[in-house]
């Protein structure tokens, strides 16, 4: 029965590393699709800006984008913090686990605070391209 509970405990694990993967892969190609559209549509305001005409079209498109940006970064962000919880929770059974069969000292418990170090670094990363994807067509846009 134990050989079957920690199968599907690194069955989760195994699922929530892939979920997670998803999450930061789609953030972070979104993210740069949404820089480049968002660059050249800017570059197209300010163009249009300096010859005396507006072009509205070009400021909804980099808003509804920057609303975009927005919502996807915040979608994966909490995706990644659900992983975190759920890794965390799966990882504390696992010990509990190795402890009560006396194997707990094969386990680096310490890997549990570098997996929650793993986290902040991908959402920091998720935030910096989020921000360098709004920012940076907004200077052009302005400049």
């Amino acid at each position: 029965m134990l050989e079957r509970l920690h199968e599907h405990i690194t069955s989760e694990l195994g699922q929530s590393s892939r979920t997670d993967t998803i999450f930061i892969v789609v953030a972070v190609i979104f993210n740069l699709v949404v820089l480049g559209i968002n660059s050249a549509a800017s570059g197209v305001a300010h163009a249009s800006h300096d010859n005396g005409s507006g072009n509205v079209a070009a400021d909804v498109v980099l808003a509804v984008f920057i609303v975009m940006t927005l919502l996807v970064n915040t979608i994966a962000l909490a995706g990644l913090n659900v992983g975190r919880q759920t890794r965390g929770k799966l990882l504390s059974g696992l010990v509990t686990m190795y402890k009560d069969n006396q194997i707990d000292k094969y386990y680096d418990q310490s890997l549990i605070s570098g997996y929650g170090t793993r986290y902040l670094l991908f959402g920091a990363v998720i935030i910096v391209l989020a921000l360098t994807a709004i920012v940076i067509p907004l200077v052009i846009r302005i400049l």
